[in-house]
């Protein structure tokens, strides 16, 4: 947390100096009040006081508990701006960290828990921020004040509070360890909750169709009985506090008047005003000095809870991440593409899934892939964009390897579209022209034509404010298809170098593959274009086919080439188109 504190603005750094003052000014104050006490206790006892000399120590008194009021809301005040501006840059700080991680870091993290520590996890370090810059500061400097003032007033009195202490720092020690490591679970327990609350929202359509939700809802009472039950134990023995607390309070109280009365009651007549003057300052004093530990402990209430959650966001921001940012921004050439040599293996996993690829792709060529499912056609193509890196070999993007580029000039080389559509909250026209590419944001004018070459006009012209038509989150008023013209639009709208389809024509009817395919290559004709589809239809007119088939190249060429050289495609082909429609080309 510490390297977050050094991130705060100049502001937020003078708030939590002002803290400070207005603390101690505070703690002055409460502590001058049982010395004006002392003062009226005297004057009452003294023969000749008058009315006005004790109504001017009262005047005092007020003065004093109206000031430590001032203060305690300024210091609430600055304590709150500072712990907001600390989750604020906290969370920033996160999400900054996330988007930099690759598919291999999300999956080690999960989505679900990620969530969590940008929210719950801030929110618990923000709270000890607030209740800290308060009670952490105000606890000590009001104890050591307090027994600086009580010191060497009366040694039996001195060992009651000692006595009292000693037993409320027992008590916080003993529940601390019981319930520190409890803390911990709650939070992967939350992470749990959090996950089968997501997976029950984004799956709502399948659960219905299978009529799931009984299971469903018993998955979430367990988990959420699991949670309920270590958070029932953490309240059950942290609220054994409060009666300890209420115990020491009041036995302190009442030992301090016993040992008190015993004192007087052996004094001398002029002693016994001096000892009933200290008894009720040092009874004041001793209940400030406990006060001062109460404080603490209602930090150490909500501290074992905000540790574990400050060593989670710790975990996210001091995350290693593998896929590292080059300091190249341009090629040697323009919108090519080079595999040598190239196996991938999963971490961790045994086998790699990609072995020994090698291709060229030519600016203006349009190269497809094609196997079965699992002959990681997906995966090669994902190595471009770098979601994940080659375990050996080489990638090259104009004939530089893809580890040597700038993410961001890498990316703005590519026009990606996802196997699944990604849909974000908006309009149609914001969902076009999202993101950077480099240049000028695309206009209106520019939108219109990808959304036409995408053969999305026909259902955009209907909607209602067309192109400026909401768009719901994950897209969920728009029908698949849709969702996959959206998201080809979006990659026309970037007019990149080197444009990457992984299966994207899949949600699509034939027709409107073919129309869309016919249009594309006529806007794309100086653009390199990678393709990975199931359907011979999709790709038989690229200029280079790869077969896959389990990670290795079992036939590269044209269709026809490969209907006659290559087995796999050729039963793949088979598979979709009957004998007479290949009759002329077998």
């Amino acid at each position: 947390m510490l390297k977050l504190l050094t991130k705060m603005g100049k502001r937020e750094l003078i708030y939590a100096l002002l803290c400070v003052i207005f603390i101690a000014g505070n703690v002055y104050l409460e502590l001058k009040i049982p010395d004006y006490m002392s003062e009226i206790t005297v004057l009452v006892q003294t023969k000749g006081s008058t009315m006005a000399s004790i109504l001017k120590e009262g005047g005092y008194m007020l003065l004093c508990a109206l000031g430590s009021l001032v203060t305690s809301f300024i210091v609430g005040y600055f304590a709150a701006n500072v712990a907001a501006y600390f989750g604020k840059i906290t969370r920033k700080a996160v999400f900054e960290k996330v988007g930099t991680f690759s598919t291999e870091e999300i999956k080690d993290f999960s989505t679900s828990s990620l969530i969590t520590r940008t929210t719950n996890d801030v929110t618990q370090v923000q709270m000890l921020i607030a209740m800290g810059l308060q009670a952490m500061i105000k606890a000590p400097i009001m104890a050591v004040w307090a027994v600086l003032k009580i010191m060497g007033k009366n040694l039996t009195w001195s060992m009651a509070t000692a006595v009292g202490v000693v037993i409320l720092l027992i008590t916080i020690v003993i529940l601390m360890v019981l319930v520190f490591p409890k803390f911990k679970i709650v939070q992967k327990l939350t992470d749990n909750l959090n996950r089968i609350t997501r997976e029950n929202l984004t799956g709502i359509r399948v659960i219905r169709a299978f009529n799931a939700e009984d299971y469903q809802q018993k998955k979430f009472e367990e988990a959420n009985e699991n949670l309920k039950n270590v958070q029932l134990f953490n309240q059950k023995v942290m609220g054994i506090l409060s009666p300890v607390m209420s115990l020491v309070m009041s036995g302190l109280s009442l030992a301090i008047y016993f040992i008190g009365a015993i004192l007087i009651n052996k004094a001398n007549m002029m002693d016994k005003f001096t000892l009933f003057g200290d008894m009720v300052v040092f009874s004041s004093y001793s209940m400030q000095v406990l006060i001062s530990f109460m404080m603490l402990i209602m930090i150490f209430i909500i501290y074992p809870r905000a540790s574990v959650s400050a060593h989670r966001i710790l975990e996210v921001l001091e995350r290693d991440v593998h896929i590292k940012d080059g300091t190249m921004e341009v090629g040697k050439e323009v919108g090519t593409v080079e595999f040598k040599n190239v196996s991938f293996r999963y971490p961790d996993a045994e086998e790699c899934i990609l072995e020994n690829i090698s291709f060229k792709a030519n600016k203006g060529e349009t190269i497809a892939f094609i196997g079965s499912t699992g002959s990681g056609k997906s995966t090669l193509i994902n190595l471009i964009p770098r979601f994940y890196d080659a375990t050996s070999g080489e990638v090259l993007v104009d004939g530089i390897n893809v580890k040597d580029y700038k993410l961001s000039s890498l990316n703005n080389k590519i026009g990606y579209v996802s196997q699944k559509a990604v849909i974000f909250r908006g309009d149609i026209a914001s969902n076009v022209a999202y993101g950077d590419n480099g240049r000028k944001k695309a206009d209106m004018k520019k939108i219109k034509e990808a959304v036409e070459v995408a053969q999305g006009e026909e259902f955009v012209s209907k909607m209602k404010n067309t192109y400026k038509a909401a768009v719901a989150q994950s897209g969920t008023n728009l029908s698949g298809g849709q969702k996959q013209r959206v998201a080809i639009a979006r990659a026309i709208a970037r007019d990149p170098e080197i444009y990457i389809f992984d299966d994207s024509f899949s949600a699509l009817d034939y027709k409107t593959d073919f129309v869309l395919r016919k249009n594309l290559k006529k806007y794309t004709k100086d653009a390199t274009t990678l393709i990975v589809a199931q359907r011979i239809g999709t790709i038989k007119d690229a200029d280079k086919i790869l077969v896959l088939d389990n990670g290795k190249v079992v036939g590269m060429g044209k269709h026809e080439e490969l209907l006659k050289n290559c087995q796999v495609y050729k039963e793949i082909a088979l598979s979709q188109l009957s004998q007479s429609e290949l009759g002329g080309e077998l």
